[in-house]
């Protein structure tokens, strides 16, 4: 039986996706879990591993593509099958965005792309929806902007190069979007990376969109030192540490790994750890799945490994998908505290500050303690302020003793 192999969705508002490379040619033999392509996604490069043993066959998109969530760019045969019917029709259904100037698999049939009017009928230019949103974030007027594309398409590039020169609405020609917006230019005029360009677009909507509040509190680290000092934690680090408390008071706190689904709320079953690793042009967050069943040694392998991947710009789909909670540490960059955006459709983000010892009073007795200072950012849809003051507080009490909860 045929499989499609479709670009894949990480994320609510992802529209496209970029086909950086094939792993295997038409005609290859193909393994189940085997990488089959790399795609570049909203936020990283990405593997996407075969579905099925078989021969790539229909190859209808290549590698600089820019193709839409959902389309059909090949599909996976068993040896002396043909491309069924129902596959054929799915890519009508489901084309490249930006699909190749030179012919491709018979196979392939291209819709046309989205028309925008600026009266009731047809005509106008052709744009993506994409470009399209970025148009009107700008206040460009689509019919002044030319396509450069090989399918006579505007794209998003056409109209990030128009905003460069100057074309666009007052307010976006100094290198700054309106309101820190999504599609941010450099002073100079030149276009972020797309990564970067991508972090502004998803943190712009998650600011407008979600209420945000701040629960902030110090807690005392001398137990997280005192593991590491013991050689308890083994090659994990402080953050490592962090992940599995976090994780585990999730479990009591089941609110906090929440989603907001736009009609109510949704519990979620599993306590996936998206850790924010710092690449060379922006932030990604990488997934421990099932963190709060891990021992701390299999948390700091599998985040050693996910590290790795990021900065090799070789994340795979499993690695930056599924996410329901969010810890980021700037501790390491000297940072003391600070606040940080959710990423939808999470409920909550931990941010984490520096260990820096303070003078503190304890019992009536002044001392000085190791510190550490965290605060949740929470989505008040769903989660309150007793409910974040509590999950804070069981957070702090599993640092005073953190091996009786992670080892």
């Amino acid at each position: 039986m045929a499989i499609s192999v479709v670009m894949p969705a990480l994320e609510m508002a992802q529209e496209t996706g970029k086909l950086l490379a094939w792993r295997k040619k038409e005609g290859q033999a193909t393994v189940k879990g085997e990488p089959l392509l790399e795609i570049e996604t909203d936020k990283a490069v990405v593997e996407v591993e075969a579905a099925a043993d078989g021969i790539l066959a229909g190859v209808k998109s290549r590698e600089g593509d820019v193709v839409a969530v959902g389309a059909v760019i090949a599909w996976i045969l068993q040896p002396g099958e043909g491309l069924p019917a129902e596959a054929l029709a799915a890519a009508v259904a489901a084309p490249s965005a930006r699909a190749s100037s030179a012919a491709v698999s018979a196979a392939a049939v291209s819709a046309e792309p989205t028309k925008v009017s600026g009266g009731g009928g047809d005509a106008g230019p052709k744009i993506s929806p994409k470009a399209r949103r970025l148009a009107k974030e700008h206040g460009v007027d689509i019919s002044l902007l030319r396509a450069t594309g090989p399918d006579g398409n505007i794209s998003t590039e056409d109209v990030q190069a128009y905003i460069a020169g100057g074309g666009a609405a007052a307010g976006t020609q100094t290198g700054i979007a309106p309101e820190g917006g999504a599609n941010a230019l450099k002073a100079s005029g030149e276009t972020l990376s797309a990564i970067a360009r991508i972090m502004a677009e998803r943190t712009t909507q998650s600011w407008r969109s979600v209420p945000h509040f701040f629960v902030t509190r110090e807690i005392d680290a001398s137990g997280l030192l005192e593991l590491r000092k013991s050689g308890g934690a083994g090659q994990a680090s402080i953050n490592d540490v962090l992940v599995g408390l976090v994780a585990r008071a999730l479990q009591k706190h089941p609110r906090l790994n929440a989603s907001w689904t736009g009609d109510g709320i949704r519990e979620n079953a599993e306590v996936n750890i998206s850790v924010a690793m710092a690449v060379d042009d922006g932030v990604v967050a990488a997934v421990i799945r099932n963190a709060n069943k891990l021992p701390l040694a299999e948390i700091a392998v599998e985040r050693r490994e996910l590290t790795e991947r990021a900065r090799a710009g070789k994340l795979r789909l499993a690695d930056i998908s599924g996410g329901t909670f969010t810890v980021s540490n700037l501790g390491m960059f000297e940072v003391d505290a600070f606040t940080a955006i959710i990423t939808p459709p999470q409920a909550a983000i931990l941010a984490v500050g520096k260990i820096v010892e303070r003078v503190v009073v304890s019992e009536g007795q002044m001392a000085i303690r190791p510190m550490i200072t965290v605060t949740l950012s929470s989505d008040h849809r769903v989660v309150d302020g007793a409910r974040a003051a509590q999950f804070l507080n069981t957070l702090a009490t599993a640092m005073v003793k953190p091996a009786s909860w992670i080892l």
